[in-house]
């Protein structure tokens, strides 16, 4: 890849990681889009995006939770189990177009739902502890085996199920997205014993754009802005992985 390429992907992940960022998410799924459309090889692009949204998730986490819309009572049940089972996902090599398929689907209907919902929000009933195990334990999986931190999954989880309110759902899946992709690299790594080198010139990008998405979603986004840009971020990853 030349030095023109490499600017312009960073600048590309630079404004995914915003977007991302200001709804709890650290972007994964935008970064596979990226990497794919610029030329990585496969066996780069899962372990390159877990690293990223590491470095975002870890921004994200900080700035929601100063801002005070971080519950770790609906936090733990979610992710308990869902940390061993991204480390699987990670280590796992299987084909993934089905998943990529019904993911695609999934994150589509939910944009729907979340544009067709009123921008009103009733009080939010957590889940109980059972359904909130095998709910995490079943997006953990997912998140490794396509190499993302299960956030995309579980924002639009919490809204639709009227668990959390939109700036505690984004709260609670910044530090979510941040342990399942730190497992599910652990995983990736135990099974390939191989980290790309093409990481650091994205660094820089993801910091300064996960950054600016974090503050902005944690202080200055109010929660039907929220809900509208999650929608939108759906919309892409849901696109992308159907008709990539």
């Amino acid at each position: 890849m030349g030095t023109e390429s490499v600017w312009l992907l960073a600048a590309a992940v630079m404004m995914v990681a915003l977007l991302y960022a200001s709804v709890g998410h650290a972007g994964a799924s935008g970064y596979i889009a990226l990497m794919t459309l610029f030329g990585m090889a496969p066996a780069e692009i899962r372990p390159t995006a877990l690293t990223l949204n590491i470095l975002v998730a870890c921004l994200g986490t900080w700035q929601f939770w100063r801002a005070g819309k971080f519950s770790w009572a609906l936090f733990w049940p979610f992710a308990v189990l869902a940390v061993p089972m991204a480390f699987v996902g990670g280590y796992l090599n299987l084909p993934a177009q089905v998943f990529k398929v019904l993911i695609g689907l999934v994150l589509l209907f939910s944009a729907v739902q979340l544009v067709r919902r009123p921008l009103a929000e009733a009080e939010p009933r957590p889940p109980s502890l059972p359904v909130s195990l095998g709910a995490g334990a079943g997006i953990g999986l997912l998140s490794g085996l396509t190499g993302t931190g299960g956030g995309i999954f579980l924002t639009p989880l919490l809204i639709l199920k009227g668990w959390a309110r939109s700036g505690t759902a984004a709260g609670v899946s910044a530090p979510f997205i941040l342990v399942n992709s730190m497992a599910g690299l652990a995983g990736n790594v135990s099974a390939t014993q191989h980290l790309p080198g093409f990481i650091l010139p994205l660094v820089g990008a993801v910091l300064v754009g996960g950054f600016v998405g974090a503050h902005l979603g944690s202080h200055r986004l109010p929660q039907g802005a929220i809900k509208r840009v999650l929608a939108v971020v759906l919309v892409i990853a849901g696109g992308k992985l159907l008709f990539a």
